[in-house]
């Protein structure tokens, strides 16, 4: 897999060129990027730290399509910013070989963040949700194998309105999200 994060690495979309060329999705991106807070101090001061280090990368997959993407990626843009981490965005169904390296439950599902070194080693992963939010995914998948049954596409509405209840508001989502990309972080 390294092979293929360094060779991946220069052929993303820089994150302005990404919220630029956004066509859906990009008021609401916009606004999650623009109203971005600290929760606190000590992160902020953590991932400024990160300035201290010219080895990290940053690499998303993602789509302007994407609920949980509106969500989180603004947040790891910000991070990334703030410890001066080179990021780029590569579009889904353009880096298929990319995501499909990275599949979450069997399936395509994004966003997701890799921390990779300056040589395309993987560092930490993190994606598609905030692990508390991601819990009704995997029930959901564990207890609704067959897409073709009856009460299939009830019970994913059922789990995708859970999911709007545990992100809640960007206050509620955002130190979550960053709490885990600290964690990613401080392991490397």
């Amino acid at each position: 897999m390294s092979a293929l994060l360094a060779e991946k690495w220069n052929k993303g979309l820089s994150p302005s060129r990404f919220m630029d060329g956004m066509t859906k999705n990009k008021e609401a991106f916009a606004e999650n990027y623009e109203k971005f807070e600290w929760p606190d101090e000590e992160t902020r001061e953590f991932f400024e730290s990160l300035n201290n280090r010219d080895d990290l990368r940053c690499m998303i997959i993602t789509a302007d399509w994407c609920g949980d993407a509106l969500r989180s990626v603004p947040i790891a843009f910000r991070a990334a910013e703030a410890g001066g981490i080179p990021t780029q965005v590569y579009i889904i169904e353009e880096h298929t070989d990319l995501i499909d390296q990275y599949l979450t439950l069997g399936g395509r599902s994004i966003p997701i963040v890799l921390i990779t070194d300056t040589g395309g080693h993987l560092l930490g992963k993190w994606g598609p949700r905030p692990q508390q939010v991601q819990e009704v995914m995997i029930a959901f998948k564990q207890d609704n194998p067959d897409r073709e049954a009856a009460d299939y596409q009830d019970n994913l509405a059922a789990a995708r309105r859970e999911i709007g209840k545990r992100y809640g508001e960007r206050t509620d989502y955002t130190p979550v999200i960053l709490r885990e990309l600290q964690d990613i972080l401080s392991a490397v």
